[in-house]
């Protein structure tokens, strides 16, 4: 049986009753993340005691009746309780295609989660699953020293030094977060972000109230003047966590306050009993300045996949082939910015 969430009571009661999620499956995340003309909801399956859940972010497709799934920014997929790898998904896959149909759906996109089993077993056949780059995960599950022995020397060195220069402590007043909103925002500007990356005040407040997003924000300051230099936000979830977004004065940034932060989250969250540290990857899953810079903690590569469905062809080729579009691999090629 196919059905369609979207009141947080429901969501919320649908992850207790699978085997495992990330933040990124939150009704409140969702919430969080969609933009002023988009909505989100959840497909679930119920076979037997089988269950299956996908959260989804709707937009319309401008000048028709139709839309198009795509998954929130971060690491999403199918959730499930009761699937493993023998699982026969060929009622799932009918009775997911015959909603999307019915939904207008022309398309769906989703980026999936690495470390929550059985996602590919889940979608097998539906659409195609594709690789897309790596992304940088510390082992919690070893021990600190043996963490710590997978950086590079140059970075131990720059922590050290950090380390004597700042204090590191968590968020926890209005005033530590507006400091934290300012020097991310600083930090957007000076990588030239895209848009998308400047969040409103309000979604870093958000993220604190909620009681589904288990949220530390870590700031650095100097010790001899008190000044905060940098700041991070970590989401935790299950035995997961969540290197979300950082920033740092660019004055700073030969302390390297940032890679303490990372490094202060490290030990509290092995001391803690978390298993991964998802750090995330490069640029749209490149390898580039900042997937060299996760690997200087890391060398534990995990694969990063993306889930890309077309449910009408003939309306999908037809939008596409109404583009005209320079990125080949991109997905939904209409959708390509422009």
């Amino acid at each position: 049986m196919i059905e369609i969430i979207k009141s947080k009571k429901e969501w919320d009661s649908f992850l207790d009753k699978v085997d495992y999620y990330d933040f990124y499956h939150t009704y409140d995340y969702h919430e969080l993340s969609i933009k002023k003309d988009e909505a989100f909801f959840m497909i679930t399956y119920t076979e037997n005691d089988t269950r299956i859940g996908l959260p989804f972010i709707i937009r319309k497709i401008l000048d028709s009746n139709f839309k198009d799934l795509t998954s929130v920014y971060g690491y999403a997929g199918p959730i499930s309780k009761n699937v493993d790898a023998n699982f026969n998904n060929q009622k799932f896959s009918n009775a997911l295609n015959s909603c999307l149909k019915n939904e207008n759906i022309v398309s769906v996109f989703s980026r999936l989660n690495p470390f929550i089993n059985l996602q590919h077993d889940v979608l097998k056949g539906i659409g195609k699953i594709k690789h897309v780059g790596n992304i940088v995960n510390i082992d919690l599950m070893k021990s600190l020293d043996i963490q710590r022995q997978n950086y590079q020397r140059r970075i131990k060195t720059q922590i050290n030094k950090a380390r004597r220069l700042c204090n590191v402590r968590k968020a926890n007043t209005k005033e530590d977060i507006l400091e934290f909103i300012d020097i991310y925002y600083e930090n957007m500007d000076r990588v030239q972000a895209r848009s998308s990356y400047y969040f409103k005040p309000d979604y870093f407040f958000k993220f604190l109230e909620s009681k589904s997003l288990q949220t530390d924000i870590l700031l650095a300051s100097l010790v001899d003047t008190n000044e905060i230099i940098a700041g991070a936000m970590f989401i935790k979830t299950n035995d997961i966590v969540q290197y979300h977004i950082s920033g740092a004065k660019e004055e700073h940034l030969d302390i390297a306050p940032v890679k303490l932060l990372i490094d202060e989250m490290r030990i509290s969250a092995t001391q803690e009993n978390y298993k991964y540290f998802n750090l995330g990857g490069g640029y749209g899953g490149q390898d580039d300045s900042l997937m060299r810079f996760k690997l200087s903690f890391s060398k534990q590569l995990v694969d990063f996949h993306v889930w890309q469905h077309v449910v009408n062809q003939e309306l999908f080729d037809s939008l596409t082939n109404s583009k005209a579009t320079t990125q080949p691999d991109y997905f939904p090629g209409y959708r390509e910015p422009n």
